[in-house]
């Protein structure tokens, strides 16, 4: 069901065929009503992770531990960066048609994603502070949090370079491509505000 539904998004009916002409109307206002519905859902994943960064200096104020890892952190904020510039390649790629570019990019950004991932567990694995100290409390919070949206994410666009790779999208119709590329920059974006937070200040 949620394949078919990606699927229809990009303007085609279930048997790979476009719709018919007289519902032209309807699939014109589509990509419309999804891009509000996607902001709307960025509105309210805001308002969470705004809420955990007021959340860390309510319990730690600007304080941070001595013995955090500075370079590990330096090192997974790179390269979640990277793969931002590697999913708008994707996006830049599909948009013009190309589209085994676009899919050598989308695999190259779930990559990345899950280094970010083999990182921040790393850095749980090595820390020498607890979640039962301020601190460790919004370290913990706030990095499982993102990590758990940067997976959700890998898997997101794990299942678009499956329909990528199965003929699904196209240079006319690739929503399903933008829509998921635009929630990778909007966790790689949460994380440019949580990084210097939990890292850099003090």
């Amino acid at each position: 069901m949620a394949l078919a539904s990606i699927y229809a998004r990009d303007g085609y009916a279930g048997d790979g065929h476009r719709p018919p002409e007289g519902s032209h109307g309807e699939h014109a206002a589509r990509p419309a009503m999804n891009a509000v519905g996607l902001w709307l859902f960025f509105l309210s994943e805001t308002f969470l992770f705004g809420a955990l960064l007021a959340a860390r200096f309510y319990l730690a104020g600007t304080d941070k531990p001595e013995h955090l890892n500075q370079q590990l952190g330096l090192a997974i904020t790179c390269v979640l960066l990277a793969s931002s510039f590697t999913a708008y390649s994707a996006e830049v790629a599909i948009s013009k048609g190309r589209r085994g570019w676009a899919g050598l990019m989308l695999l190259a950004t779930i990559v990345l994603g899950l280094v970010f991932f083999g990182g921040v567990v790393l850095e749980w694995s090595e820390a020498e502070f607890t979640q039962g100290e301020p601190y460790g409390t919004a370290f913990f919070s706030m990095t499982g949090l993102h990590a758990s949206h940067v997976l959700s994410g890998v898997a997101i666009l794990v299942l678009v370079l499956f329909l990528l790779v199965r003929g699904r999208f196209s240079r006319e119709h690739h929503w399903g491509v933008e829509a998921s590329i635009k929630y990778w920059h909007f966790v790689d974006v949460v994380w440019v505000f949580f990084y210097p937070s939990l890292y850099l200040l003090n």
